[in-house]
């Protein structure tokens, strides 16, 4: 895809001064640099050819955002997900092809097509704002089913809310967009085009700080429409989803002009506005409504004590409290064994606890979530197209929203019935009176959070779902559903192997918990057969980060968001569960949503934990003691968990040698197991977030960092190495296109290959982070494709099987053999690496039946040229004698040749001939295979330069 703007030097880009403060919002110049420079780097890579194997899993899918789907065709549809991209079904979801890989993000938040011509409308950057919630660049638009695309602009909108298209006139296009998530910005509102997005015109601006989440127009006239806006201001230690400039806009042209209706509510206190249009009177809207609810806070009727009581309790109240009554408590939450009654009235006497202090102890960052009493989701329906607005129903909405109606805020009507409406949140709902009364249309194998929905016009009852968990669909109203889990999409946080012969694959998903699977594991249908799915779920929630023991795997760490960690033997069932608690009367630990956890390489009985101190167990988890003072700036008030710890890394040559990174800035290190620390970031830019702090493998002073702006909306490439425990820092960023950085490891054999995922893709550094080349080749069912623009949260390397594991928030995991990365010369003019022992079988060409495809041997044949040009690949006997070859069209630098182990008639008769007792018969494929022997295999680069390079082949 090309931008319409020059490439600027990379040295302002990535020019980073010592000490600097943290830099406003990424430019629109910067955002549109960075998709040109990286094409550039796609086009240059040497490693561009080296093919990741998408290994899955599939299974639990990931968010979807929207769905289009034909009216006339309904088996034609588009699933847009979060962060996994466009895809396509037209057999009734029951397989997809992906049709954004070559566009420049995989970010998408809308989705619409006009049928008639097929052309697709993409607004990138998800609309749920979310902490995964990835910015996007623009419009993109497609008039050839997704095979190239095209930005028709808006790229400072980031993240857009939703895309009409006139029916009678598809140039006429009306967009919303939301604006930035993290900062305040300028290109947010309604825009609206005539000539195919050639040109925008602003037609609705309220403010830098309200964007436009949805628009629906009347389905009989294109000129009514409604827009809400939505206030909302995320950082990363606080959220306000809702503000005096959220409400609903009436336009009657087009959108050309807008008024606001009055008659909604209105204030600080107004959430995400979702709207559903059935006629030109009746418009439905549903508010997550962040206003308090009335009477909360009244006393419960149960004579127990509660949290709330100790909030306003006074020192001689709580002194006089009855011992049992005050043990009931104390005992019923969980307090630690030392804290009861007595000792707890002697710690009030001392002045060392303060009632209240019984109440924040229970606090987490999940209670103060939900302990939140906000009115949450409530339906609105007006029948004079807007003039006036009625809440449909009685009393809350409970248990749909809870305090995450940011993530949700939508609503639809039956084309057909306008008593028939349906919201979703957790779980989907709908309502046959027009919102009097709801019922759950959730069911076991439909996902719990809800973002899309479509009904058929002709066919009321026929429903398309869209979920954190994929596409379901059903055709009775929601009574039963099918659930479409083709794509491998899964939003990993966090993934982890073992040493297991074959190892395992362990990964924690955005709300889709913490999985399992042999290494050896291939994605097939086959499990529906089977009834095993080869994945293994073992724990739910928010899956995180995992940590297995080397002396038996069967002994896994893991968790789910908060810190809330567990050890499960896999072997027993035995589960667990963390008590990790701070002192009565001090302030509660801090816990990231991601919090990290560290087996220490030294004793696999001693396992760290960051908070925002650290955590250290010296007997798998039993039992914890905090190591630090507080390693972070101290938090932020807010209602995220903020000032927390998010990397700790051990060194491998010194016991005790811990560093560890924090969402606020701050990295620091101790020598001495925690006995003295020392904070070495102050010379680094400020306040951003450490994605990664890292030990050296190779030098005992070397640690990395890596840095991330994403939750400040910018989006440079933050890369430092010390060679002096973190004294010093130079900065190794140059090279990679502008993206956010998430982790960082080294190559466990060769001491300067260093790899980097970032939030638009991979990259590896051959020298120590001078230069780096990106990874552009994915395979998947025999077909390649471009490595996506995929958020990639997490790489691990498998030493024994020397695989790089990409861990992708969108894509699920991708996986790579090292070998020729590893063995490269970029030296030389030509490299043949080596290839392992192939055993023959009688299957090669052939097939059980005749209805079944035949066999197809392949091995991979990795090769090195210093240009690009004609080559051959040429198999020899033990003679010399050519018994096959085949044209290559090599690139610059590492590339892949896939040969089949067939020969031609001319290579059976020779191989024959030097061996009369051979007798090579032709497979059913029509193909003639090499028998048991040693070939060479050779790399003709013409012109008389037959041995390039060459190397051996065992047939055993």
């Amino acid at each position: 895809m090309k931008l319409r703007y020059f490439l600027a030097s990379s040295a302002v880009l990535f020019a980073l001064t010592k000490g600097q403060s943290q830099q406003p919002a990424t430019s629109i110049q910067l955002q549109e640099q960075a998709v040109l420079q990286k094409e550039q780097s796609l086009s240059n890579s040497i490693v561009k050819n080296i093919p990741f194997e998408n290994i899955g899993p599939s299974v639990m899918s990931g968010r979807i955002v929207d769905i289009a789907v034909n009216p006339e065709m309904p088996s034609e549809f588009y699933a847009g997900y979060a962060s996994g991209g466009l895809w396509y079904t037209n057999n009734n979801g029951t397989t997809f092809t992906p049709v954004m890989d070559n566009a420049p993000t995989q970010n998408v938040g809308e989705v619409t097509v006009d049928w008639k011509s097929g052309t697709i409308w993409v607004g990138t950057g998800e609309n749920n704002a979310s902490r995964s919630s990835y910015a996007g660049i623009g419009l993109l638009k497609s008039t050839d089913k997704g095979a190239t695309w095209q930005n028709m602009g808006l790229i400072d909108s980031h993240h857009i809310g939703r895309i009409l298209i006139n029916p009678s006139n598809p140039d006429e296009v009306v967009v919303g967009a939301l604006g930035h998530l993290y900062s305040d910005n300028e290109e947010r509102g309604v825009y609206k085009t005539a000539d195919g997005g050639k040109t925008w015109k602003k037609t609705l601006f309220i403010d830098n700080k309200t964007g436009i989440i949805d628009i629906d127009n009347d389905p009989t006239n294109f000129n009514l429409m409604y827009a809400s806006a939505w206030q909302k201001d995320r950082k990363a230690w606080n959220f306000e989803g809702a503000g005096a400039g959220s409400g609903i806009y009436k336009s009657t042209d087009g959108g050309d002009t807008w008024q606001q209706l009055t008659n909604f509510p209105s204030g600080d206190g107004v959430g995400r506005i979702g709207i559903a249009v059935y006629d030109e009177n009746t418009v439905y809207a549903v508010h997550d409504s962040q206003f308090r609810r009335e009477g909360e806070g009244k006393k419960s009727s149960s004579n127990k004590l509660e949290k709330d009581d100790f909030k306003t309790m006074s020192k001689e109240a709580l002194l006089a409290l009855d011992d049992k009554k005050l043990d009931d408590y104390l005992k019923r939450n969980g307090f630690q064994e030392k804290y009861r009654a007595a000792n707890v009235k002697s710690m009030v006497r001392q002045g060392d606890v303060q009632p209240v202090d019984l109440a924040t102890y229970l606090e987490t960052a999940n209670t103060q979530m939900f302990d939140t009493p906000v009115v949450g989701a409530e339906v609105y329906r007006s029948n004079d197209g807007g003039a006036t607005w009625k809440k449909t129903h009685k009393g809350y909405i409970d248990d749909l929203y809870y305090s995450y109606g940011y993530y949700f805020g939508e609503i639809n009507v039956n084309p057909s019935d306008a008593q028939d409406i349906y919201i979703y949140g957790v779980p989907i709902v709908k309502s046959k009176d027009g919102g009097k009364t709801f019922t759950s249309i959730n069911a076991p194998n439909v996902h719990s959070d809800h973002h899309a929905l479509w009904i058929n016009p002709k066919n009321e009852k026929h429903l398309i779902n869209g979920n954190d968990g994929g596409i379901n669909i059903s055709y009775d109203d929601g009574a039963s559903w099918i659930k479409a889990n083709d794509p491998s999409v899964g939003q990993f946080y966090f993934i982890q192997v073992d040493n297991e012969e074959p190892y395992n694959i362990y990964g924690g998903l955005q709300d889709n918990g913490v999985w399992v699977a042999p290494s050896t594991t291939q994605e097939s249908r086959g499990w529906l057969q089977s009834g095993q799915y080869p994945w293994e779920s073992i724990m739910g929630g928010d899956g995180m980060q995992v940590q297995v023991d080397s002396r038996d795997a069967n002994i896994v760490y893991t968790g789910f968001q908060f810190g809330n960690y567990f050890r499960i033997n896999r072997e027993t069932g035995e589960n667990k569960r963390f008590d990790i608690k701070h002192t009565l009367g001090e302030k509660p630990y801090r816990f990231n949503w991601q919090t990290p956890i560290l087996l220490s390489s030294h004793n696999q009985d001693i396992l760290y934990l960051g908070g925002n101190k650290l955590m250290r167990s010296m007997d798998q988890g039993d039992s914890w003691t905090a190591i630090s003072p507080d390693l972070t700036h101290g938090g932020k008030p807010g209602n995220v968990a903020y000032g927390t710890l998010t990397s700790v890394s051990e060194s491998p040559f010194q016991f005790g040698l811990i560093y560890t990174g924090s969402d606020d800035g701050k990295i620091s290190v101790t020598k001495n197991s925690g006995s003295d620390w020392q904070v070495i970031s102050n010379t680094l830019p400020k306040d951003l977030w450490v994605s990664r702090v890292v030990a050296s493998e190779h030098k005992k002073e070397r640690v990395y960092a890596t840095l991330n702006g994403y939750r400040w909306d910018d989006f440079a490439t933050y890369i430092y190495v010390s060679d002096n425990y973190g004294q010093t820092w130079k900065n190794i960023s140059a090279g990679i296109p502008m993206s956010p950085v998430n982790v960082i490891i080294e190559d466990p054999v060769k001491e300067n290959i260093i790899y980097v995922g970032t939030d638009n893709g991979a990259y590896v550094s051959m020298n120590g982070g001078e230069s780096y080349n990106a990874f552009a080749k994915a395979v998947s069912d025999k077909t390649t494709a471009p490595l996506p623009a995929v958020a990639v949260h997490d790489m691990k390397i498998q030493k024994k099987a020397n695989h790089l594991l990409l861990g992708t928030h969108g894509r699920s995991i991708y996986r790579a053999d090292l070998a020729p990365i590893q063995q490269v010369n970029t030296g030389a003019n030509a490299q043949i690496f080596d290839i392992a022992s192939v055993r023959s079988s009688g299957r090669w060409g052939n097939s059980w039946s005749g209805w079944s495809e035949p066999n197809e041997p392949n091995v991979a044949i990795n090769y090195y040229t210093s240009n690009a040009g004609k080559f051959a690949m040429v198999i020899k006997d033990a003679e010399g004698k050519e018994v096959q070859r085949a044209a290559l069209l090599p690139s610059a630098g590492l590339n892949v040749f896939n040969y089949d182990l067939s020969i031609t008639e001319k290579g059976k008769k020779i191989l024959e001939k030097a061996n009369s007792s051979l007798d090579i018969q032709k497979a059913k494929n029509g193909k003639y295979y090499l028998p048991k022997g040693v070939y060479t295999v050779s790399l003709d680069g013409g012109g008389g330069n037959s041995n390039a390079a060459q190397t051996t082949l065992e047939i055993k």
